[in-house]
């Protein structure tokens, strides 16, 4: 007997095919009566008596397409590509004018539409055969090979294929998608596609990168998942530094959540590489959600795939529907937009479905800004590593005897982002949380522009290398951020970049015995920052994350009444 867990789902019913919510049915009564009208597709009847007479079951068939146009009216590949996919859509359109005739319609629709709506199981492209650039590209050969032994579903594209081995092939542009690369659907695309979600009834498993915690978060939500029910899944704490509590990291992430006004029924700390915390998501049964499908949903490079393999090889231990999901499962890459279609994976005993679905695109992140072979730049590898500054040894700062100050200083954090000091308090220390592979320095305020011009894309990478750097915008948005710091026993705040990390402001005075002999004047005041970043890129000003050792000695829980703690998801690891 399978155990009890989140997915004890009923069987699934394809979103597309609408059923008749009249307990009664009318014989005339037609499915879909306002159904979209793609050029490509056309609706015969094989019989065409008159309205007295019971019509047979229409014949679905795709028309050939139009002759291409010529030289500023030729179709580009991306709308070849939504032309296939508006195909694959209306192939799954039911029109029927009873109710034996709607049930045997379905399964010959549905018969039909698997083989026009088959799949790449990686990146859940539509398979075709006539683009070999574009995905769900497959050889002719082998997609009659494999048709003919009905194994559609078992075949991965030419550009999952690559994605596989580390190639960097993009395939969104648009809001939030990339300028450089190759680009077949636009990010508004995949966005409208998602939107359906607000329709049906589904639970939703919404997941955010703790590293990027605000700028994966998807503030507009609720346009994806309506009223549904979200499980906020917080993904790569292994990431975190070494020594974090993670009770105080999960009492920070409900605290933030909780002023989002959401309906969320319980917030999970996981790692898809240690496996940490999976168990408790693959186990978690909300009362009266049973028979909804699953969706995963969160932003482009947050780790859905990486979740979703994580939690099927969880569930295959006792599973074992979920062990033969795994043989054909997601591709993981570095790519943003890796998953461009929902991939359905029947993977729960009993017959429910779960959905993996393409990224969301956000303009303000930084990935949406750099070039594609700079991606895996914005990823971090390893644990964080907190690059604190003022240190004692900066050899980027020629007067050793200021190194210990912040005025007057600009910081850059590689080509992304520059800092400037305007003014802070003499014990102010800048800690920053990002990629291992970016590098920061400091440069007298007075130097910072020339230092710019000549060293991006040179020490200021992204964007690498000096041909990027040409067609780099630079840091177009300036932010004033004002900080009042009172409190010596805590950081003033977090400063988080959207798409790259955080910087925490902090103050390098520990407690002692001697510490109340300090002026409170040297440890409280305004701090005045500036921070350069590039068009659209968004700065958040938060609370600081308790990360660290020294996170679980200053983080203060807060007191709550019942009430509020009876409103206030609860969070697991």
């Amino acid at each position: 007997m399978a155990p009890k867990s989140l997915f004890s789902l009923s069987q699934f019913s394809p979103p597309h095919i609408l059923s008749n919510p009249n307990p009664n049915p009318n014989p005339n009564f037609i499915l879909n009566a306002r159904p979209p009208k793609p050029s490509i597709v056309t609706c015969k009847s094989t019989n065409s008596q008159t309205q007295s007479h019971q019509p047979s079951p229409p014949n679905l068939c795709v028309s050939a397409q139009e002759p291409d146009g010529l030289g500023a009216a030729a179709p580009t590949r991306g709308d070849r590509y939504l032309s296939r996919q508006k195909s694959v859509e209306a192939a799954a359109i039911v029109l029927s004018e009873s109710k034996d005739q709607r049930n045997k319609m379905k399964v010959k629709v549905k018969a039909k539409a698997k083989v026009l709506a088959a799949c790449c199981y990686g990146c859940g492209a539509p398979l075709q055969t006539a683009e070999e650039d574009s995905p769900g590209y497959v050889d002719p050969e082998t997609y009659e090979l494999k048709k003919r032994h009905r194994q559609l579903r078992t075949v991965l594209c030419g550009r999952c294929k690559l994605l596989s081995h580390g190639h960097m092939i993009t395939a969104v542009g648009g809001n939030g998608g990339y300028s450089g690369g190759k680009q077949f659907v636009s990010a508004e695309e995949l966005r409208e596609r998602l939107s359906r979600l607000r329709h049906e009834k589904a639970l939703i498993v919404k997941l955010v990168d703790i590293v990027d915690f605000n700028g994966s978060f998807l503030a507009r939500i609720r346009d994806l998942a309506g009223a549904n029910p979200i499980i906020l899944v917080v993904t790569k704490i292994d990431l975190l530094p070494k020594g974090t509590d993670l009770n105080c990291v999960g009492d920070w992430v409900v605290e933030a959540t909780t002023k989002k006004k959401l309906n969320v029924l319980s917030v999970h700390l996981t790692s898809s590489k240690s496996l940490v915390g999976i168990t408790g998501v693959a186990s978690r049964d909300p009362k009266g959600e049973k028979g909804r499908d699953v969706y995963i949903l969160g932003s482009a490079n947050v780790g859905k795939s990486a979740f979703i393999n994580a939690l099927l090889k969880t569930m295959a231990q006792k599973d074992p529907v979920a062990a033969a999901a795994r043989k054909y499962k997601p591709i993981q890459s570095a790519v943003p937009g890796t998953t461009l279609g929902p991939i359905q994976i029947d993977a729960f005993f009993g017959g429910g479905k779960l959905f993996d679905t393409p990224g969301v695109h956000l303009h303000h992140r930084q990935a949406a800004v750099i070039h594609s072979e700079d991606l895996p730049a914005l990823a971090p590898q390893s644990r964080l590593q907190g690059k604190s500054f003022p240190v004692a040894s900066i050899e980027n700062v020629p007067n050793k005897k200021e190194a210990n100050k912040l005025d007057g200083f600009s910081l850059f954090w590689g080509g992304l982002v520059r800092v400037d000091v305007l003014k802070v308090l003499p014990s102010t220390r800048l800690t920053f949380y990002g990629p291992n592979k970016i590098k920061i320095h400091m440069i007298p305020v007075a130097e910072a522009d020339e230092f710019y011009q000549k060293e991006i894309g040179v020490t200021l990478m992204p964007p690498s290398g000096k041909d990027r750097a040409k067609d780099w915008p630079g840091l177009q948005t300036i932010r004033q951020v004002q900080i009042k710091y009172d409190n010596q026993k805590s950081p003033a705040c977090d400063i988080a970049i959207s798409g790259l990390g955080w910087i925490s402001v902090n103050q390098m005075i520990k407690q002692t015995e001697d510490s109340d002999s300090l002026s409170l004047e040297k440890v409280s005041g305004e701090l005045h920052l500036a921070v350069h970043v590039p068009k659209q890129v968004e700065i958040f000003v938060r609370s600081s994350m308790p990360v660290g050792k020294a996170g679980a000695e200053w983080y203060e829980y807060k007191d709550l009444t019942e009430k509020e703690e009876e409103l206030r998801p609860k969070w697991y690891f």
